[in-house]
């Protein structure tokens, strides 16, 4: 039974939970909701990959929607990508509060016009500490984001071009778009901030296993492992103050 007056949010899944993922951590959405939900919230999980959305009735009864990542390609052509696509910017002509990640940071790009496409300087994988831009450092300000800000990443895509009057947040060395926000109601992150070292290192294993990495680039990524810390903590604050409308735009 949901609480009158209480938040309400919905994960889009976009991918296919290992068996890992559901034994040691519930599966994604216990996942999203360590890294994002307080008590008395409600939180949904709908399998888009498997074609399920809410439907255009209940819409109106979230506060907000998170998109995952995904083994698929943003720029695919499968008729669940289109469906997603589609739901996207009927969101966005409602004015809804979305957080892209992975995935779902290239999906709602490609949704909001911008462009996404195999990243120029190949797979990046491990943790990437991403640079803010100085309006976004002024905009997180309140939250107390620091100016560099570690991730962990894994992804061979990503946004070639961010939609038109967008604005992007934040880059790093491999990667031109590691963050957008469009308007006061969306915005993307190209790294995995709901990631842990564990996830990311059984992650590793399953690319070795389906040959999409070498072993060298799987040994690089563990090494940035050891190499420094994602921030957790600033990340839920970014991402919890976004969808909750802390931020001052």
């Amino acid at each position: 039974m949901e609480k009158a007056g209480t938040r309400k949010f919905a994960v889009l899944l976009c991918a296919d939970e290992s068996e890992h993922m559901k034994q040691a951590y519930g599966g994604y959405l216990k996942v999203f909701m360590g890294l994002l939900g307080e008590e008395d919230e409600t939180w949904h999980v709908y399998r888009a990959m498997h074609g399920e959305l809410p439907c255009m009735a209940d819409v109106h009864t979230y506060d907000g929607f998170v998109i995952t990542g995904s083994c698929s390609d943003a720029h695919g052509d499968d008729r669940w990508i289109n469906d997603l696509v589609s739901f996207l910017r009927s969101l966005d002509s409602m004015k809804k509060k979305v957080l892209g990640v992975c995935f779902g940071h290239q999906i709602l790009s490609r949704a909001l016009g911008g462009k996404t496409g195999r990243a120029m300087k190949g797979w990046d994988i491990g943790v990437t500490c991403i640079h803010f831009s100085p309006s976004a450092i002024k905009l997180l300000s309140s939250l107390h984001i620091p100016s560099r800000l570690p991730v962990i990443e894994c992804h061979r895509d990503e946004v070639w071009q961010p939609p038109p009057d967008a604005e992007v947040m934040a880059c790093s060395e491999k990667t031109g778009v590691e963050m957008f926000r469009y308007g006061d109601h969306m915005m993307g992150i190209q790294g995995h901030p709901e990631y842990n070292k564990d996830i990311l290192r059984h992650l590793l294993d399953r690319l070795l296993q389906r040959n999409l990495i070498q072993a060298c680039q799987a040994e690089t990524a563990k090494a940035s492992l050891e190499a420094q810390e994602p921030d957790l903590e600033a990340w839920k604050r970014l991402c919890r103050g976004f969808l909750t409308g802390q931020l001052s735009w």
